[in-house]
């Protein structure tokens, strides 16, 4: 991250250390989630002939996981606030990594439904608990960066699955089908680092002791300042802000970028592999190409949104442009070699407004009603 100029030396320590102890891990955290979460659009290459899914089915299949995990999402966002982001979030990445080995077992349409509806009920939460749990750490003028970090996980997530899936959709071993192995594969470190996680995270900065006194005093008196300023403009009850015009409009927002965002998550290998012909490996090293795209971008423009302390513009331009070659996708369905590169370079703009997006409620909320806005405004989208 760097460095914001004006701070204290003890400030400028603080926020080096912190920044190097959390933001990796984090990273990793949300790299093995999404791993977790968007395996099955790759599986479904080769697991649907297998189980006999039409698209349709496949289509049911992966929204079902959405069911259950709006039902916990507002609650285990408060969990994080009021009692301990460290053993939730090493819950959530223990119990979802033994759903989705679970998933590798499957053999008929129900028992897919099935794992899905739980493995939506494991990772409920996870998104809104880990903004909360950034906002213990970092304060708003940084957060957009620190959020980047985070959420560059995704695309790279994309990075490093597109090769693992190409390779595993090819084995055969011990009898079981590669798209058996994808998830038994990619679930199993969900529930390794489910576990070190309880002992490496640690909730609230008065009481990290890998933090040095002077460091942890500044960083707990910035947080604290902050929150007054806040609560003197306006202290929201979870009700009041539930109501709030501008969490309303976040809200709209995110549905509607999550609209589409996510049928191409769930669809993109299928899409690209239907308009190109390629093979399975082919159309794994394609999908590289949005996964750098979104690095750069997540990581680039939560930075300059936090240089120059304005977020609307930040969060509209990248919605604006993916939607402009959205749109080009239409016309030019038939021409692979136009709508191909304009379906992978959308894909990867579009990720570049995350981080500043779910740096905006965090202006004006605190506590339990950011916490419970969190986990609203996402079970919305």
């Amino acid at each position: 991250m760097a460095l914001i100029s004006g701070l204290p030396d003890v400030g400028m320590r603080g926020r080096r250390r912190i920044a190097w102890r959390l933001l990796p891990f984090v990273f990793i955290l949300y790299m093995v989630a999404y791993l977790d979460r968007v395996n099955v659009s790759f599986a479904g290459l080769r697991m649907n002939a297998a189980l006999g899914l039409s698209d349709r089915m496949f289509g049911l299949g992966a929204s079902i996981f959405y069911l259950s995990y709006v039902l916990f999402e507002i609650p285990g966002a408060i969990i994080v606030e009021r009692w301990s982001a460290r053993k939730w979030i090493a819950r959530i990445m223990i119990s979802w990594g033994l759903v989705t080995v679970l998933t590798g077992f499957v053999r008929t349409p129900g028992q897919f439904y099935a794992v899905r509806f739980l493995l939506g009920a494991a990772e409920a939460s996870f998104l809104p608990g880990m903004i909360v749990y950034l906002t213990h750490w970092f304060r708003q003028r940084e957060r957009s960066r620190a959020i980047g970090c985070f959420y560059a996980a995704v695309p790279a997530a994309s990075l490093v699955g597109s090769p693992l899936a190409g390779w595993l959709l090819g084995v055969h071993w011990q009898g079981m089908a590669g798209w058996r192995w994808l998830f038994i594969v990619e679930g199993t470190p969900a529930v390794v680092i489910g576990i070190i996680t309880i002992f490496y995270l640690t909730d609230w900065p008065a009481q990290a002791r890998w933090l040095p006194q002077d460091e942890r005093d500044w960083l707990v008196n910035e947080l604290r300042t902050e929150l007054q300023a806040k609560k003197e403009i306006r202290d929201y009850t979870i009700a009041e802000a539930f109501r709030d015009r501008r969490v309303l409009f976040l809200s709209a927002a995110w549905f509607l970028v999550l609209s589409g965002s996510l049928g191409n998550t769930y669809w993109i290998p299928t899409f690209v592999k239907r308009l190109s012909g390629v093979s399975d490996r082919a159309v794994t090293s394609l999908l590289l190409v949005p996964a750098l795209i979104g690095i750069a971008g997540t990581l680039i423009n939560g930075w300059h949104s936090d240089k120059t302390g304005e977020r609307r513009w930040h969060a509209a331009t990248p919605l604006l442009v993916a939607g402009l070659m959205y749109a080009i996708l239409i016309p030019t369905r038939h021409e692979p070699t136009v709508v191909v590169p304009v379906l992978l370079i959308a894909s990867g703009f579009l990720y570049a407004y995350l981080p500043v997006c779910w740096s905006i409620p965090t202006m004006i909320l605190s506590e339990s009603a950011a916490a419970a806005t969190f986990g609203l405004i996402n079970s919305i989208g």
